[in-house]
């Protein structure tokens, strides 16, 4: 079983095998649009610039090239 196939979606915390969904990381559209809405009220904003040792607890992911792609809806 994958790792990620069990997370928590970031807005409503339900758990499920998000990435694998159209949505992921989120559940849904609505989380999704609720995520970006949240965003555009700067309820959630970077602080401080990143710095690559904030990025190396992920360095161990696969490769998400997929995740590139336009979600299909």
């Amino acid at each position: 079983m994958s790792r990620l196939a069990n997370l928590p979606c970031p807005v409503c915390k339900q758990r499920g095998d998000w990435f694998a969904a159209s949505f992921g990381p989120f559940c849904s559209k609505r989380c999704r649009l609720i995520d970006l809405g949240q965003w555009f009220s700067e309820a959630h904003a970077l602080t401080e610039p990143l710095r690559p040792e904030h990025l190396e607890k992920f360095a161990d992911l696969p490769p998400g090239h997929h995740l590139d792609r336009p979600a299909e809806e």
